[in-house]
Parts: C-alpha cells; structure tokens; sequence
C-alpha cells in the first residue's frame, strides 16, 4: 500500500499513537517451527527471507494444534488477539501490531489452521474448516498462552471466528472489532436461494463444491489468491511483495482441505464432526453478543457483505459502527491499519 494512503486517513479513538513512536518489529523470516511432524512450511519461510516480518513467529502447542504466532508489545501488557482470513494471513496486521504494541498491548496474531507454520499434532486428526472448530482452536490457543481474558479483532473469517468467541465465551472478551460485522453462518438460511448479483459473487463457493475446483484450488492456490484479493479490495494497490509475503502462508499441506471443507460444510455439502454440534446449534439460534463492540466496514469493501443495518441489533452491549472511506476495501487491517488500530484502542477503553 502506497505511504499516501495512510497519510490521508485519521487515526480516530480515544488514544492516538505518534507513529514516531512506534517500535519497529524485528526484521526477521521465520524461525524454525516446532513440530513432531515434516515441517510442512519451509517453502513458506524461505519465501519471507529478505521481507520485513512481523517478527520471529513462535509456536505452541494448542488443542488439535501446534500454533505458529507473532507476538509484539509487553509480555505484561492488556492483550489482543487478532485474526486473519481467507485467503490473506497473519500479514493483516503488519502495521496495526506495533500501532498496539506502542501502546502497551501484548499482541498475539496466529495462523489459523491450514495456514504458514500451524499445524495438526495428528495426522490423522480430520481437516475439519468448520467454523465452531476454528473458533475453539483460539480458545485452545488462550488456554496454552494462559491468557485469561482478551480484545479480539478478526476480518473475513476471522472476524467470523471473533463473533462465534463473543457469543459462545463472552467471559474470555474484554471486546470485539469484527470488519463486516455479524458473520456466524447459519446453514439453514445459507440454503436459501438469493438474487442472481448476489449468488455472482459467492462463485468461488460453488466452483469448491466441484472436484474440479478443488483440483484447480490446489493448482493454482495463488493465483486464485491474487484474483480475490483484487476483486475484494478494488481500489487497493498491494503490490508483488505484499502479496507474495502473504501468499507464502498458503503452502501449508492442510491449506486445500480445511478450505474446500469450511466452504462445502456451509452449503451444507460435507458433514461436521459432532463434538462440535453443541456449538453449532447454538449459533444456529443467531446468538446476540453482549461485550463491547465496533464494526468496521469499508467503502469499497467488493466481497459480499451484509449491510450493518442487519446485523446491528445483534450487538446487545456498548456497540459503535464506523465506515472507513478513502477506497478502502475488505482487507481492512491492512488497507487502513491506523483505523483498526484505533477501533481496539476504544472498545478497550470501554472495558476498563
């Protein structure tokens, strides 16, 4: 993103950060994972070499998982956690994390499952994309880091994943910032027919509903990426380098299958597993959350999203919403990081 369009944003909130002051994160690849298995991300690590990184990514053994992070800011500090979605990763956040860390927060930033250097302690646990197993991956995650309690922000299906920890685990929550809103999917209403414009835009869905487009996923993983990325945020000029950094998370061996089954499992095409069914009829009611929350849209956001005028009463606590112009697209943390930033800095401020 080109140095001028941060320049013509204002980081708005009740505590604003000098970016003179900003630490600078380590400039550093990847370290070396620590796995019981073949590391499945070396192609991903040597692709970072030479990039400005977030800083050593350190892992951890959670749950399912074993969680490869970034962590900046005080390891005392009042802690966010954020989430990336498809198909972007931890690189979301390069410029929101010192933003936070500057000002005294711990922040933690995991690959998700199928992403950078995460991966199953099993292989033969099931690569379950299933939205209640990956918010229950950060829960596990929250646990092992011994983190009582957390500020979440998410975008895309991380910002699904914050949504589902607000409305399951409201006690782990000092606050939410979801970009899109409310994004539990509900599989009953995913089935219902919409207008021709709008059933266009979830092509990608139903071209994984194919073996074909499995095939092709698995082919051409990241050209489909760049194509996403430049159809969700139009206006925003990424760059080669930019791309490449991030798109290096989608080598992960586990990348296809959790993807292709998040996608299938919502249309209701591949069965869940029923340890989490508890869950997932729970947020088939469209569970209202109580913590503090802003949303966060942009204004030129070209992925499918829902208005905020429908999600807004879902948000029973303190609740804000901001649209953030200036061209800004989907991939919000990193199109307009100060923004973000800005946004925990409040709804943390709330909780106090």
């Amino acid at each position: 993103m080109k140095s001028t369009d941060y320049n013509r944003r204002r980081f708005l909130g009740a505590a604003a950060i000098s970016l003179g002051a900003v630490a600078e994160l380590a400039l550093t690849g990847f370290t070396n994972a620590v796995s019981r298995h073949t590391d499945p991300s070396k192609h991903a690590r040597a692709a970072y070499n030479g990039y400005t990184t977030l800083g050593p990514v350190k892992q951890v053994n959670a749950g399912l998982l074993n969680v490869g992070y970034a962590e900046a800011g005080p390891s005392d500090g009042p802690v966010v956690i954020l989430l990336h979605g498809w198909p972007y990763d931890i690189y979301t956040y390069a410029d929101v994390a010192p933003l936070l860390a500057a000002a005294g927060h711990r922040v933690i930033i995991p690959f998700v499952r199928g992403y950078g250097t995460t991966q199953f302690l099993s292989d033969s646990t099931f690569r379950n994309g299933q939205q209640s197993a990956l918010a229950l991956d950060i829960i596990h995650l929250m646990d092992a880091l011994k983190i009582e309690k957390a500020t979440i922000g998410g975008c895309d299906w991380g910002a699904r994943t914050a949504n589902i920890i607000a409305a399951l685990w409201p006690e782990r929550l000092k606050g939410l910032v979801s970009v899109s809103g409310y994004l539990v999917a509900n599989r009953n209403t995913g089935n219902v027919p919409l207008m021709p414009e709008a059933e266009l835009q979830w092509w990608y869905q139903y071209y994984f509903a194919t073996e074909r487009g499995k095939a092709g996923y698995e082919k051409y993983r990241s050209e489909f990426a760049r194509l996403i990325w430049q159809t969700a945020s139009p206006k925003w000029d990424f760059g080669d380098t930019v791309f490449n950094r991030s798109a290096a998370s989608l080598n992960n061996p586990d990348h296809v299958s959790v993807v292709i089954h998040n996608y299938r499992w919502r249309l209701g095409l591949a069965p869940g597993e029923a340890e989490y069914d508890k869950f997932e009829d729970r947020l088939a009611g469209g569970p209202v959350i109580t913590v503090p929350t802003i949303t966060l849209e942009g204004d030129a956001n070209g992925a499918p999203h829902p208005d905020a005028s429908a999600y807004a009463k879902k948000y029973t606590g303190k609740y804000k919403h901001k649209v953030i112009t200036g061209g800004i697209g989907h991939n919000l943390p990193q199109e307009a990081p100060k923004d973000f930033a800005a946004a925990i800095l409040e709804v943390d401020s709330w909780a106090r």
